[in-house]
């Protein structure tokens, strides 16, 4: 084995290492708040970190929303909480274009004013109640970490956890 692959060994294993410090500083900093529930914070934690995204399934009162706003505020990342109902249009979580005038020039431009899918964390709720459009609009966030409105395509966060 050469010295470089030695070096890059060592870097992988500190590396690791930080990483469990800090997921076991996460655990203890939700343990605060959510009582019983060290697998579902586990399995989390490895949706997170693996860049992907979770479904909660649960009665209500199981504290769903505590536990994902309390995960987003232990990484000091930004939380939204999208209510999903059947009313609820696309461009109501992805953002608008808006027409936006200089007074001094009289001119006229788009300005886009993001949704709250503009989060790092968002919580989701009853995605299943509202009109296929506005879901296939999350997804398509959820799967290309951007949203197109009026033609340009707006990158999301980093993270990004649905």
């Amino acid at each position: 084995m050469s010295n470089e692959n030695k070096g890059d060994s060592s870097n992988d294993l500190a590396a690791l290492k930080t990483l469990s410090d800090v997921t076991s500083q996460i655990r203890k900093e939700l343990a605060r708040v959510i009582v019983g529930q060290e697998q579902v914070i586990d399995q989390l934690l490895v949706t997170l970190l693996a860049g992907g995204h979770a479904l909660l399934v649960g009665v209500p009162g199981l504290a769903k929303t505590l536990l994902i706003s309390s995960l987003a505020k232990s990484l000091q990342l930004q939380f939204s909480r999208i209510q999903f109902t059947p009313d609820l249009m696309p461009a109501d979580i992805t953002g608008t274009e808006v027409i936006q005038e200089d007074r001094s020039t009289g001119s006229r431009s788009f300005r886009f004013i993001p949704g709250p899918v503009f989060a790092n964390v968002i919580l989701a709720d009853e995605i299943n109640r509202t009109p296929p459009k506005t879901q296939a609009a999350l997804l398509e966030a959820m799967q290309e970490r951007q949203v197109t409105a009026g033609g340009r395509r707006h990158p999301l966060p980093t993270p990004f956890f649905v």
